[in-house]
């Protein structure tokens, strides 16, 4: 699978994460600083986090996940973006639900908050569960792309 990763500053759970990806024979694309780089406007986390949400949208990944310091302003940024639906979690069965229930195509993630052995857990159960299929959750998924195509459309003055 090919996953797009952004963060706006480098840590350890940035490598592990990278690293756990190449473990499970992800192809990675990487947004962000690497290690001893200096902080830049080019790996703020609205322009990062654009940048690996806009490979899910045009086909260039198959998901992405999106790391700042909380996980919070990553994920308000990917859900800007139409076809986006990115869930911040904290835990494995958080990421499991937000598969499940919300069809989350990009994970995010909290450099402050996330030990790399939950880390770990929460990429389990991302890739472990699949979207479900059942008649009352395609009519939310539904709902959703109603709402962002109603962002979309033109507003009368």
């Amino acid at each position: 699978m090919k996953i797009a990763v952004s963060s706006d500053e480098h840590s350890p759970l940035v490598d592990a994460v990278l690293e756990e990806l190449a473990k499970r024979g992800h192809e990675v694309t990487y947004f962000g600083p690497r290690a001893g780089e200096p902080a830049s406007e080019e790996n703020d986390w609205p322009v990062v986090t654009a940048k690996a949400v806009r490979q899910v949208v045009e086909g260039q990944a198959d998901e992405a996940i999106v790391m700042c310091w909380t996980g919070t302003g990553a994920s308000l940024a990917a859900n800007k973006v139409p076809g986006i639906r990115a869930a911040l979690c904290h835990d494995a069965e958080t990421a499991r639900g937000a598969r499940i229930w919300n069809h989350a195509n990009v994970l995010a993630l909290s450099l402050r908050a996330t030990p790399i052995p939950i880390a770990k857990e929460i990429l389990d159960a991302w890739f472990s569960t699949p979207y479900s299929d059942d008649p009352w959750n395609l009519k939310q998924m539904e709902r959703i792309r109603a709402l962002e195509d109603a962002a979309k459309a033109p507003q009368a003055p």
